[in-house]
Order: C-alpha cells, then sequence, then structure tokens
C-alpha cells in the first residue's frame, strides 16, 4: 500500500492513542494547571520527545529486537510502574495536605519528568509496532519512514502543547484551586491504576 494513500489511516489510529486520557496527558493537565503554561509546554515538550524516540526507534527496527530480548521492555516496564506510582503517591499526599501540593507545583524540571514517563511506557513501542506493521513493508524506503515519523511527531506536537495550552486557561486553573483536594485525589487514583494496569500488562 502506498505510504501517501495509507497515511490518513495512521494518523487518524495514532490520534486516539495520542489523545487519550493516559499518563503522559495527565501529567501535562496538572502540570499546566498547577504552574501555568510555561511548565505545561515543557513538561509536554518531553513527552514529545519520548514519543519521537520510540517512534523512530521502532520505525528503525527496535519492535523487532525488543522481541527477542524481552528482559529490557520488563526492565522498562517495572521502572515505569515505580515512577507511576511515585506520582501516585506525592499526589495522595498533596491530597490530604489540601493545597497544590508539593507533588504538583515541585520545582522539579518538568521536561525530564515527561521525557520519562513516556520513555517508561514500553507499551509505546508496542504501539508503534503494531501500527508500523500493517502499512510497512519490509525494505521500505527511509524516506517512507520518514514520511510516517514525522507526520506523527508532528500531529504528536499539536495534541500535547494544546493540552498544555488548554489546562493553563484562567478557567481550568481557577477550577483546580477551588477543587484542588479533590483534583489531586483523582490524580493520585489514576496514577496509581496507570501503575498497576502497566506492571499487570501482558506485552507479548
Amino acid at each position: 500500500m502506498d505510504i501517501l494513500i495509507s497515511l490518513p489511516v495512521i494518523l487518524v489510529t495514532a490520534f486516539i492513542a495520542q489523545a487519550s486520557p493516559g499518563p503522559a496527558t495527565l501529567a501535562i493537565a496538572s502540570t499546566s494547571m498547577t504552574r501555568g503554561l510555561e511548565p505545561g509546554l515543557r513538561m509536554a515538550a518531553g513527552v514529545l520527545t519520548g514519543s519521537l524516540v520510540w517512534s523512530s526507534l521502532t520505525a528503525a527496527g527496535l519492535a523487532t529486537l525488543a522481541k527477542q530480548h524481552v528482559w529490557a521492555l520488563e526492565a522498562i516496564r517495572y521502572a515505569g510502574s515505580a515512577y507511576l506510582f511515585w506520582l501516585a503517591w506525592k499526589s495522595a499526599r498533596a491530597a490530604v495536605k489540601g493545597g497544590m501540593g508539593e507533588g504538583q507545583v515541585s520545582r522539579s524540571r518538568p521536561y525530564m519528568r515527561g521525557l520519562f514517563i513516556h520513555l517508561t511506557n514500553p507499551k509505546a513501542i508496542l504501539f508503534f509496532a503494531a501500527l508500523y506493521s500493517v502499512i510497512l513493508k519490509p525494505g521500505q524506503t527511509v524516506l517512507s519512514l520518514a514520511i510516517v515519523v514525522t507526520a506523527i511527531g508532528v500531529q504528536s506536537a499539536l495534541i500535547n502543547f494544546g493540552y498544555a495550552v488548554l489546562f493553563s486557561r484562567p478557567g481550568p486553573m481557577a477550577v483546580y484551586r477551588r477543587m484542588a483536594r479533590w483534583i489531586n485525589g483523582f490524580s493520585a487514583a489514576l496514577f496509581a491504576g496507570f501503575a498497576t494496569k502497566l506492571l499487570t500488562a501482558r506485552l507479548s
């Protein structure tokens, strides 16, 4: 199938996965609400970088290599689960304290946090592997791979930065200040849920 013909299908599939609620989108939203636009954009940039890394490496054949060395995926999975549980604990502590909380307004670098969240999610490898396997044939040209990776990257940037802009606006920020305890508690539950799902998921 010609890559230009199949590209819209690729982008629609990727959009559904990228825009759906998950650890990365939750981190972007909470950072933007609590710290404002600039930190939110940095968090989004970190997530975007992680997405581009997995997309590029998968297109280059990492998915095949990962199947031969399952232990590497397992190590990433456990690291990612541990980090998400840590975020859940910090959000829960912020909910108990009742304020914006250290877990959400920490001075830690949001770019690195976003990058780590995405790089420790092995599901990203499997997603890109499944996506590319449908439309990319063996011996596909470098140009075709570059077109797919670039198009998905641009779409991912629009989604991630869009979330940062949306949740940094006065409306969402005002809602957060009024409902900080409940939002932090809900975030803690979501982070813990994502961590548990990742920890118990079968990657084969």
